[in-house]
């Protein structure tokens, strides 16, 4: 085969200036280069070196491989590979690493964490896309990869797909539950409208607003509507208004526009400060047909910018029209009654109306009249209720008299002392009388008594006393206890009763 017959290959050992490439699915040819040197071999060795006949060129596998890396990134420094992901690995360093397949060819392709964090859409397996990138060698495994700068998916575009994937995991959270979304204020006071500050926007939501509800307050925060800052930008707005806490509700709000200029309302970080603001949200965002993330997430999703503030000041406006609509008919109404009463002051003589002044004259007199009694009777009654009051309180003062109740308790206390000074004697006389009854019983039974009568006790020698002869025989010492006195005696005999 010719060396020319397959200039891809040869252009991967020639120092050349990196071939131009331009977008698309067809591979360019590199150019020749220009001088008319012979292209070198696939084992030649490097330019650089005289080759020596006598000696063999050697190479060590890292010098190999890093001469062929430094050819291959050279002449492959950025260029644009379409196929399929087979093998999709997601590291925990935040790196991707697939395989793009294309009939029986493949090659490796890896994605480092900074731009994975870039891509707008998550890789999948059988996915389509367009890589763009730079062939390299990993010298570990002497493999050919290629570094990927970013990529793209085929077939749908990739703002879609990543819209897509987005909704499908902000679901799954709950984000769009309807009963997470709060009800907005029927009457607010003030709202926070986050917008560009200058287009039509802005003025047809001021003008709506002034139109249906004068009394309305509208704070503006400008942002970008559109490119990278877009998301940030509204996301400080949200901050703001929900620090502040000087609004009752937020607005969001743009005009039209194709799908990349309001990929900026996509974004997951914008959907989640929209879900945790304190205060209600209202995305109105593109035309009727337009639809972002940030309208599933929103408290309310308005057509337009302009429906929006309809519905803001919808309340408001429909109180108002309700109030045009009864001021109508009372007008109506109050014209209508003048009319009547127009043609019955027409219909009534002169003489009928002085009548019917002078009885209803009298109809008033009358009335006084009756009030005028009522009042005497009601101030009659009332007299004569104070009147009793003011006896009964006389009555109570008399009876609450200090001087008689000096006397009262003078005289109780004087009754007292009587009885006071006769307790004593009242107390003791019983007692008198009971200790002279029983002195006269103790006198009449005392043993002393009887002596006095002239009985005797008798005791013998123990000072026990004799109850019969037996106890003292002969010749034993008595003593006889006599009234005045005692003596002792021996007996000399004893002589036992008889009782028959």
């Amino acid at each position: 085969m010719p060396e020319d017959s397959n200039p891809t290959f040869a252009s991967l050992f020639t120092r050349s200036a990196p071939p131009r490439r331009t977008r698309g699915t067809q591979s360019a040819k590199p150019v020749e280069p220009e001088d008319s040197a012979p292209q070198l071999g696939l084992f030649a060795p490097p330019p650089t070196q005289t080759p020596i006949e006598t000696t063999r060129p050697i190479w060590t596998v890292q010098a190999l491989v890093n001469d062929i890396r430094g050819r291959v990134e050279t002449g492959y420094a950025d260029i644009w590979v379409e196929g399929e992901i087979s093998n999709l690995r997601a590291a925990p360093s935040g790196h991707i690493y697939f395989t793009l397949k294309d009939g029986d060819a493949q090659l490796s392709i890896v994605l480092f964490r900074r731009q994975a964090m870039l891509l707008r859409f998550s890789p999948e397996d059988g996915m389509a896309v367009l890589v763009r990138g730079r062939v390299s060698v990993y010298e570990s495994r002497g493999q050919l990869q290629l570094i990927a700068e970013t990529a793209e998916p085929r077939g749908a575009g990739a703002l879609q797909i990543a819209f897509e994937q987005l909704k499908a995991k902000l679901a799954a959270a709950g984000l769009f539950d309807s009963n997470r979304k709060r009800p907005l204020p029927a009457f607010p006071q003030r709202i926070g409208v986050i917008t560009a500050p200058t287009g039509s926007v802005i003025h047809d939501i001021v003008t709506i607003c002034a139109r249906r509800s004068s009394n309305l307050g509208i704070l503006i925060y400008p942002a970008a509507m559109q490119g990278e800052s877009c998301a940030a930008e509204v996301i400080s707005g949200l901050q703001h208004f929900n620090e502040t806490t000087s609004v009752d509700l937020i607005l969001i709000a743009r005009g039209g526009g194709s799908t990349e200029d309001l990929s900026g309302f996509n974004d997951e970080q914008l959907a989640l400060a929209i879900a945790e603001s304190a205060l209600p949200v209202i995305s109105a965002i593109g035309h009727e047909t337009d639809f972002t993330i940030a309208d599933f997430v929103a408290d309310l999703r308005a057509p337009t910018p302009s429906a929006a503030a309809e519905l803001i000041t919808e309340a408001q406006h429909d109180i108002e029209e309700h109030i045009a609509q009864l001021t109508y008919r009372l007008a109506r109404a109050a014209r209508y009654q003048l009319m009547q009463a127009r043609q019955q002051l027409a219909a009534l003589s002169a003489d009928a109306v002085f009548q019917r002044l002078a009885e209803n004259f009298n109809r008033k007199q009358q009335r006084v009249d009756e009030l005028r009694f009522l009042l005497e009777a009601i101030w009659q009654r009332k007299l004569r209720e104070q009147s009793l009051r003011l006896r009964a309180a006389t009555d109570r003062l008399h009876r609450q008299d200090v001087r008689r109740r000096i006397a009262t308790m003078r005289a109780a206390w004087q009754q007292l002392t009587q009885r006071l000074a006769h307790a004593p004697q009242r107390l003791l006389q019983p007692l008198q009388t009971a200790h002279r009854t029983a002195d006269a019983r103790l006198e009449s039974l005392s043993p002393l008594a009887v002596l006095n009568r002239g009985y005797a006790l008798v005791f013998d020698e123990r000072g026990m006393l004799l109850k019969s002869v037996a106890d003292a025989p002969s010749p034993s010492i008595i003593t006889a206890r006599l009234a005045e006195g005692t003596l002792q005696a021996k007996v000399l005999m004893t002589t036992r009763k008889n009782n028959s």
